[in-house]
């Protein structure tokens, strides 16, 4: 039976210090875009996150979970949607994967927020 789950991506260059703080910033305005219920991330989440980190490139993301299940499921995050985490803090990360052709009118970090 074939998985169901989304292609991993591959994993781009991390930001360096400045663009970091550049992106915390931007994301500090931000709600987050996807949510990880107690269950973890389903196929159906997964795709979200994958979707938004293509439209957005910088997201936020709430992982309602406990602390040892959180850091693993971020790495998890991260690993399938080939993004970077900029920030962790508490139950919210900022996820950053960087588009080839980004949208101009959706993107966070080409847009006025």
């Amino acid at each position: 039976m074939p998985s169901t789950e989304p292609p991993q991506q591959q994993p781009q260059e991390k930001p360096n210090p400045r663009e970091a703080k550049r992106m915390r910033a931007i994301g500090h305005k931000l709600h987050p875009l996807v949510i990880v219920g107690d269950k973890g991330a389903s196929d159906a989440v997964l795709a979200e996150l994958d979707r938004a980190l293509t439209d957005h490139e910088l997201i936020k993301v709430r992982v309602n979970l406990p602390r040892e299940e959180r850091v693993a499921e971020l790495q998890r995050l991260k690993e399938r949607s080939g993004a970077h985490i900029v920030q962790a803090t508490g139950r919210v990360a900022l996820l950053l994967r960087k588009a080839r052709k980004p949208k101009a009118h959706l993107s966070n970090l080409l847009r006025e927020l």
